[in-house]
């Protein structure tokens, strides 16, 4: 069977060949109205076509690639985020090309001039510190960029995020419902948004309701199983009270947070409670199943790539997109000894 060509699509789709041509290319869809567009995306679907990316690269100048910039391959929460910006990209004739910056902000710049001296179309960020904002708005006036998860402060970025304050709020408040009052935070880096905002709101949830917080002043250098097993430990070794709970900015350092637990001699949930965020795949499948706040990475990744795709099409203005979160009970939190809670 040969390939099926622009010809067949626009025979399909009950259109000419320079509307069907149109309603695929990023840059020109937004001139084709919306029900056709879907039905030339459809027929180009169901045809199996394939954009000719390299005919249209010369022709456009484009060369089909995307940067996507992220802090750790290795970060579990990441994998739906890339799957949902490949399945918007991929059909249009784009590549996702991935590197990560070990959370270091030289490498930030490093990766991102690179990209550019490979003239990829568009810089997908997800690994952003706050300190980044002036190297992000330089960039940002040679191709264009998505802030993804992360923010850098100041307007005019085009950024998709998770409502962060609200997501720590739901999972500090859960812990209080179950009669916890003396609680800890296991911070992330300090530069990072989400860990800023992850942060405050706990504290505000803290104030509120009146409970105690024993958190540490020390905050991981990077948002891992390691650094969330060592902040516990300190946590653990110090002279005052224990918590009776404990909140992870993200589901790794609650994983170590539980390793910690564990090592000295204590029982998740049944001493100390632990509540994670992110929701990253396998947290169902630990022993204990963690409780956590979903951040819809693959929601994320899709909005992002749409962004992406708006910019090239010339049709977006700046703005910031906050996701809602949810909250993901589990069985590593429960209803502190002798105290009854207010969700059973």
């Amino acid at each position: 069977m040969s390939e099926a060509t622009l010809k067949d699509v626009a025979r399909v789709a009950g259109v000419h060949v320079g509307t069907a041509s149109r309603a695929l290319d990023p840059e020109r869809s937004h001139l084709v109205n919306e029900v056709t567009r879907k039905r030339v995306q459809a027929a180009s679907e169901s045809l199996g076509y394939k954009v000719n990316v390299m005919a249209r690269g010369l022709r456009k100048g484009s060369s089909g690639l995307i940067g996507m910039v992220v802090a750790d391959v290795g970060n579990p929460f990441l994998s739906p985020l890339l799957r949902g910006i490949e399945q918007e990209l991929g059909p249009r004739g784009f590549m996702t090309v991935v590197a990560e910056t070990h959370e270091k902000s030289e490498s930030l710049q490093q990766i991102c001039e690179q990209l550019l001296a490979r003239r990829v179309d568009a810089i997908v960020i997800a690994a952003a510190h706050l300190g980044d904002e002036p190297f992000i708005r330089s960039l940002e006036a040679l191709v264009p960029v998505v802030l993804a998860v992360r923010q850098v402060g100041g307007t005019g970025h085009h950024t998709v995020t998770h409502d962060d304050v609200l997501g720590a709020r739901l999972a500090t408040a859960h812990l209080v419902d179950l009669g916890h009052d003396t609680l800890a935070q296991l911070h992330g880096p300090a530069d990072v948004s989400s860990f800023v905002d992850r942060a405050a709101g706990f504290r505000q949830v803290v104030s509120e309701r009146g409970c105690r917080d024993v958190s540490l002043t020390e905050v991981a250098a990077k948002p891992t199983v390691a650094e969330g097993k060592r902040l516990t430990g300190l946590l653990l070794g110090r002279a005052a009270i224990r918590p009776t709970a404990i909140f992870a900015h993200n589901d790794l350092m609650a994983v170590g947070a539980v390793e910690a637990l564990t090592e000295a001699g204590l029982s998740c949930p049944e001493d100390v409670s632990v509540i994670g965020y992110n929701d990253s795949p396998m947290t169902a499948h630990l022993e204990p199943a963690l409780s956590t706040v979903r951040l819809p990475s693959h929601a994320l990744g899709r909005q992002a790539a749409a962004r992406v795709l708006a910019q090239l099409g010339g049709q977006e203005p700046a703005s910031t997109l906050q996701l809602q979160p949810d909250l993901v009970l589990r069985s590593s939190t429960a209803g502190r000894r002798g105290v009854l809670s207010t969700t059973a």
